[in-house]
């Protein structure tokens, strides 16, 4: 899976730093590089690659779904009100805060690097 961000450096930062990813992947590929975070607990899980948006479409593509309040992607927690805590502890901005959506519980948060990323969790 992958998300176009505006910054590899500053997506890895958040990734890893806030939301607890690790890196398992960062490769120079001329002047960008191929740069993959997975799961602190799945190493050989799902790998998410922060992309850069350097091509047009790209970043036309993640602003438009910015500006409708469309996430990029959407990870699944044990709690979202745990992490909505704990998350916003360590800085972390959210446009939608917990939220009961019929079956599930959601919330949304700016990552810092152009996306909308939605937490949901069983009810």
């Amino acid at each position: 899976m992958s998300v176009f961000v505006d910054d590899q450096a500053k997506a890895q930062e958040f990734y890893t730093d806030r939301l607890g990813f690790v890196t398992k992947s960062d490769v120079p590929v001329g002047d960008f590089r191929w740069l993959t975070v997975v799961g602190a607990d799945a190493p050989d899980g799902v790998e998410l690659l922060l992309e850069p948006d350097e091509n047009p479409a790209a970043k036309q593509y993640t602003r438009a779904l910015a500006e409708q309040g469309i996430p990029a992607a959407s990870f699944e927690v044990d709690d979202v009100d745990a992490a909505y805590r704990e998350l916003t502890g360590q800085g972390v901005v959210f446009v939608q805060p917990p939220t009961d959506g019929g079956p599930v519980r959601i919330a949304v948060l700016d990552d810092t690097c152009g996306n909308l990323i939605q937490l949901v969790s069983p009810v």
